[in-house]
């Protein structure tokens, strides 16, 4: 659908969004006040409530009496809940982090990874192959796809100094995050780069990630069994 042919209180919505994804409303950010947007688009206040409120719900913009609507820390909410910087999951170990890295390349898309990422087949994007050592050991081996148009400085990043789960999300502030976690056996590649035999049991996530109206990343994360486990919490 054409954004003129939208109603309007999803033009306000897709016109906040967009600032988001971009960067140009940064976390902590105000947004345009009701007054502002309703003369901007020619709509009542009403009409520009309902766009607030609803993007509210989704997390991403807070509304406080008395301070107005600013963007959410959504990095951060979604950094707890769903995506942890395994950078910061070793520290808090106490721990020394460091990162091997593989290989950082821009490429043309396969049909399958067009798919995954919202692109065309043959569209540019980025690929990593990192692997992240605790004190030394191989814990886990990186595969991702970057969505240039979600984190375009990508490749310009010292994954050395930084992971690229912390870049995206300082870049490109989440939205949305889908995973699956499963059990299975690693490639020769993953094998030799974590130091394990490939008859050695792993768990493999495939993490797909979203800021805005793009698709950030899609990775495929994979640990040694013996040396990684996840654990969640749940509070009714």
């Amino acid at each position: 659908m054409a954004k003129d042919l939208l109603p309007a209180y999803e033009q306000v919505k897709a016109f906040i969004k967009t600032h988001i994804s971009a960067g140009t409303w940064k976390p902590g950010d105000p947004v345009p006040s009701e007054a502002v947007l309703a003369a901007q688009f020619g709509i009542s206040r009403m009409t520009v409530n309902r766009a607030l409120r609803e993007l509210t719900a989704e997390g991403l913009v807070t509304r406080i009496q008395g301070s107005g609507t600013r963007v959410a820390e959504l990095h951060r909410i979604s950094s707890r809940l769903t995506i942890r910087d395994i950078h910061e999951e070793v520290a808090e170990r106490g721990h020394l982090h460091t990162t091997r890295v593989l290989m950082v390349q821009a490429e043309k898309a396969s049909a399958a990874l067009a798919e995954s990422l919202g692109l065309r087949t043959g569209a540019r994007i980025f690929h990593t192959l990192l692997v992240h050592l605790e004190n030394g050991v191989p814990i886990q081996y990186e595969d991702r796809y970057v969505n240039p148009a979600a984190a375009p400085d990508f490749l310009d990043t010292d994954f050395t100094r930084t992971t690229p789960t912390h870049h995206l999300l300082q870049h490109a502030p989440l939205t949305e995050a889908s995973y699956s976690i499963e059990a299975c056996l690693p490639t020769a590649e993953e094998a030799k780069q974590l130091g394990i035999k490939r008859s050695e049991a792993c768990l493999a996530m495939m993490r797909r990630t979203v800021s805005g109206a793009n698709v950030a990343s899609v990775a495929r994360l994979v640990y040694p069994g013996t040396r990684y486990s996840f654990a969640g919490q749940f509070q009714a």
